[in-house]
């Protein structure tokens, strides 16, 4: 008895202390004190509730609270790293906050001035044109090249690899590679055949084209080993029987194949999606969003290739107004959390079906 006493005394303590370090250095953090201990009070305190959960004497529910000792770290860096800055990018998008400091509430006034600002509704029109052009193309060419890698051909692992490659090749550093491309290379192409030597990156249309390009040979890549995968999970007696029956490979392909691999068609096709969705280095490293537009709701603008996700940054740090910028990511992130409840929606009921 009193051994149990003594860890239920000794949990009650660690668990009082730890829940006191924690709310002790949130408060000292959302107050801006300066002192450099706050981490550290934050860390301890987490530690000392977690060892006296561990150490609470209740025999019926030691089980469950080992269970939580596990999940914590994660529903923890969850927390931290979604859920706050979330909660803190709605609070701040309803301010006249400026990275500094705050100075007002504003309500939902850059919400509505978003709205009105054309060049912001320029770039979600050129972001589901780009989203509805790679979630085709991508998926495709992917698929293409699937079947390629998947065939008798000889040197498929080699085929694989240089596939891929692009895949590992950071945004950044291919939308400049890209962009010498179009510059210098196929400049010099197209004078000797036609005398022209503008870049396909002078004009908006073009642009836009040259970057879903880039963006292709970036992502298929990725996506065909997940066809490959997907493809050599189909069972060979399928496939001899068919043959067997005389089915062309065309059939095979469209009657056997593609609906063998119905799910993971709808997991590359979600996976390209968001990823397009989400684009941004290579938009900035290839054209910077530069591009004219000569009357788009009565104005004209030099963003023709600006994305989202670059108007977004280019809002909150090159002009400054980082409340504008939190209310456009609130709208952004809206519109993926959509998109990835639909992609668990529609996995699941496949799962079920299957």
């Amino acid at each position: 008895m009193s051994s149990t006493a003594g860890k239920k005394t000794l949990s009650l303590i660690l668990l009082i202390g730890g829940a006191c370090l924690l709310v002790g250095a949130l408060i000292l953090d959302f107050m801006g004190s300066p002192l450099s201990f706050r981490g550290a009070m934050l860390i301890i305190g987490a530690i000392a509730i977690l060892v006296g959960l561990y150490f609470f004497p209740t025999i019926k529910n030691h089980r469950k609270i080992i269970n939580f000792l596990f999940v914590f770290p994660l529903l923890f860096t969850f927390v931290v790293t979604v859920i706050i800055p979330l909660v803190l990018g709605v609070f701040y998008s309803l301010t006249d906050w400026n990275g500094v400091r705050l100075t007002s509430f504003v309500g939902l006034d850059n919400y509505t001035s978003m709205f009105k600002d054309p060049a912001f509704i320029w770039s979600i029109l050129i972001t589901i044109l780009f989203v509805v052009f790679n979630m085709i193309l991508v998926n495709v060419v992917g698929f293409l090249l699937a079947l390629l890698c998947t065939s008798n051909l000889k040197g498929t692992g080699f085929f694989r690899a240089a596939y891929f490659l692009p895949n590992l090749i950071g945004g950044i550093v291919l939308g400049y590679i890209w962009q010498f491309v179009f510059n210098n290379v196929l400049t010099q192409i197209t004078e000797k055949i036609s005398g022209n030597q503008a870049s396909i990156l002078s004009a908006t249309n073009t642009a836009f084209a040259g970057i879903i390009v880039v963006y292709i040979w970036q992502y298929a890549g990725y996506i065909m080993l997940i066809y490959i995968t997907g493809l050599t999970q189909v069972p060979k007696d399928v496939l001899e029987a068919s043959q067997i029956d005389g089915a062309s490979r065309i059939a095979t392909l469209f009657k056997i194949k593609i609906p063998m691999i119905a799910s993971t068609i709808t997991i590359c096709t979600f996976l390209t999606l968001t990823s397009a969705f989400k684009q941004f280095d290579v938009n900035m490293a290839l054209t910077n969003g530069s591009g004219s537009v000569a009357d788009f709701m009565g104005s004209y603008l030099t963003n023709g290739t600006q994305m989202l996700a670059l108007n977004i940054y280019n809002t909150a740090i090159s002009k400054n107004s980082y409340a504008l910028g939190q209310a456009k990511a609130v709208l952004f992130f809206v519109i993926l959390a959509c998109v990835s409840i639909i992609q668990v929606r529609i996995s699941n009921k496949k799962e079920v079906e299957m």
